[in-house]
């Protein structure tokens, strides 16, 4: 197999042992049809050598890497679904595959699947994912990476030849398997299955393994739990401060769907918002509002406070109390920085930071329908007003709720302006991706298996990637 010398293996999830992860197999397709490999993370971990027959055998029909996982893992955990606990879940379709270094940071990494077969923890479920599921995983992570998100990204999608009966889409659909790459599987739930189990033994091994994998330099530390989730405190305040950033909304916040590591993951009713509305919610199912945009915050902190309930059991309470009293004051740092990075401006001191940052939301607020998210940062990149009142929101920019942060972003000095140069910038719309674009390019893919206009789609976020310069 022609793996580079970047190839560098170190399965790390076995040794954790039976109580953590099932051992299972992947489905046999009845086909396996490449539709998207990303070459350019294979080449951070040694696989973009790969000829595409070697990638469909490892991707497709998942013949084990050199010296990798085998046979692959279904991890074991639990999860509080829309705040109701249910010990009833584990990887239900999908695996851990791989588990390798990234090249120049020495990171561990982890290839996972999303629709690869029946497992232990997959209840009634077949399985298996739509490929319009996959479409839309592939399309999320490449513009949240661009948008300078901490995110898995998605790796390999390839369409297996499978009819799959979903009872909210048009039935029957195509389906796919998708292997993403990301920093780590271990979730929140991973330390509820064993709070759960009141097994402070294994809460205890997770944190351990969690620090030597993850967090290294906490290992010295007196007290490792508590330091540990002070990290993850630190990691997910940056993740959130981000996504209200991108005008991203999740959609299912569960404790399940987030890891150790503060990237996000596990993309299914995500919507990016196509106005300011704190108030929009991406999941259909999500009655009370319970994740909406403006809620993330609150949803994430839940989230944290379930985690500290499971650290508990290892360490005493004040600790974890004063960890998660980090999270308030990380956020609002990280999502004034964050703020700062989209509108490509040097920051400044704390006080002005947040006077900049409230006038930006307040302005977009007072924008209303008349004004995308996307465009607003589009437009003063680089705190650039000239260039903002030459474009074609210019009427709107000149009204009076939108003086205050005019007048405020006039004091910022640009963060690397050589980037308005680059040809991203040269047009007058920025790169989005709202729902009913996201319609059209698999209306494109159902209606004719023209996969042009998502090829066309994915090579224009590159070239957003390379003009933000934040990834």
């Amino acid at each position: 197999m022609p793996v580079s010398p970047a190839y560098t293996p170190d399965p790390q999830l076995p040794a954790l042992g039976p109580e953590f992860a099932d051992p299972v197999a992947a489905a046999d397709f009845p086909q396996t049809v490449l539709r998207f490999r990303n070459d350019r993370a294979a080449a951070t971990v040694g696989l973009d050598t790969l000829s595409d027959a070697e990638w469909v055998a490892h991707f497709g029909r998942f013949q084990p890497l050199p010296g990798n996982i085998d046979p692959p893992l279904a991890q074991r955990y639990h999860g509080h679904q829309f705040r109701s606990y249910n010990p009833d879940l584990g990887d239900g379709r999908g695996f851990l595959f791989a588990q390798l270094r990234e090249a120049g940071t020495g990171r561990l990494l982890d290839l996972g699947t999303k629709g690869s077969g029946r497992t232990p923890w997959s209840r009634d479920g077949d399985g298996r994912l739509t490929l319009k599921g996959g479409v839309r995983e592939v399309l999320a992570t490449a513009l949240l990476e661009a948008l300078g998100v901490p995110t898995s990204r998605s790796f390999s999608l390839v369409e297996t030849g499978e009819a799959l009966v979903r009872g909210d889409e048009p039935s029957p659909t195509r389906s796919a398997v998708l292997v993403r790459l990301s920093h780590s599987h271990i979730r929140f739930g991973s330390f509820q299955r064993h709070a759960y189990h009141e097994s402070a033994e294994r809460v205890g091994a997770l944190v351990d393994h969690a620090v030597t994998n993850y967090y290294p330099d906490l290992a010295g530390t007196n007290d490792r739990p508590a330091a540990l989730l002070a990290a993850v405190c630190d990691r997910a305040a940056r993740l959130t401060a981000s996504w209200m950033a991108a005008g991203f909304v999740h959609g299912v916040l569960n404790t399940d769907n987030m890891n150790i590591t503060g990237e996000s993951f596990d993309y299914g009713p995500y919507r990016f918002l196509p106005h300011s509305d704190p108030n929009f919610t991406a999941a259909y199912f999500d009655h009370q509002g319970l994740y909406a945009f403006g809620r993330q915050p609150e949803a994430v902190f839940w989230n944290l406070q379930q985690l500290a309930g499971c650290l508990s059991l290892v360490t005493g309470n004040d600790p974890l109390v004063e960890a998660l009293n980090g999270f308030g004051p990380a956020y609002r740092r990280e999502l004034m920085l964050a703020m700062l990075r989209r509108l490509g401006v040097k920051p400044q001191d704390a006080e002005t930071n947040a006077a900049l940052t409230q006038a930006a939301f307040v302005a977009m607020a007072e924008g209303g329908e008349r004004l995308r998210w996307e465009p607003f940062f589009f437009d003063w990149f680089g705190g650039r007003e000239d260039r903002a009142m030459a474009g074609p929101r210019a009427a709107l920019y000149a009204e009076a709720p939108f003086a205050e942060f005019r007048q405020r972003l006039a004091d910022y000095a640009p963060e690397r302006p050589e980037r308005l140069a680059h040809p991203y910038f040269s047009g007058a719309e920025p790169e989005e991706l709202l729902y009913d674009q996201i319609e059209a390019l698999w209306a494109a893919i159902a209606e004719r298996d023209d996969w042009g206009p998502f090829a066309a789609k994915l090579a224009r976020i590159e070239t957003a990637r390379l003009g933000w310069g934040f990834s």
